[in-house]
């Protein structure tokens, strides 16, 4: 069930976004990425685990230099790194022990990423490059 709510919910945050017209502005996408990397930290702190609070904080951090560069440089980045995170997600738990995360939330995260950076990638293949200016 976490699976289809993600990917109902990233399918109708994208479409809003399309909607709006806040997914011309190249910030978007990468303001995104930022907030979906830092759900982990505040999972730890709800969690009271000091070293996962370490760990996440240095992952996030990750994520959002990629989605700065990204910002920057080349939306593809970005949209790598959302499909990326949803891999993330799907190996988190693997790597790093963080009590606070809900058990739904590494299936409802991965199929939000993932649909979310497949979602840019195709609007970058439609959209010329020019929609996008460099910031």
């Amino acid at each position: 069930m976490e699976y289809l709510i993600g990917v109902v919910l990233a399918a109708l945050v994208c479409a809003f976004a399309t909607l709006t017209g806040f997914d011309r502005d190249r910030v978007f996408y990468p303001t995104v990425l930022i907030v979906i990397a830092t759900y982990y930290i505040l999972f730890a702190v709800m969690g009271n685990s000091a070293p996962a609070l370490t760990v996440e904080s240095l992952v996030a951090g990750l994520f959002l230099v990629v989605a700065v560069a990204g910002f920057k440089k080349n939306l593809w980045l970005v949209a790598a790194a959302l499909a990326g995170h949803g891999v993330f997600d799907f190996f988190h738990h693997r790597f790093i022990e963080n009590p606070g995360v809900p058990v739904w939330w590494p299936g409802f995260c991965m199929a939000f990423d993932i649909l979310a950076g497949a979602f840019l990638a195709v609007l970058l293949l439609r959209r010329p490059v020019a929609a996008f200016p460099a910031g």
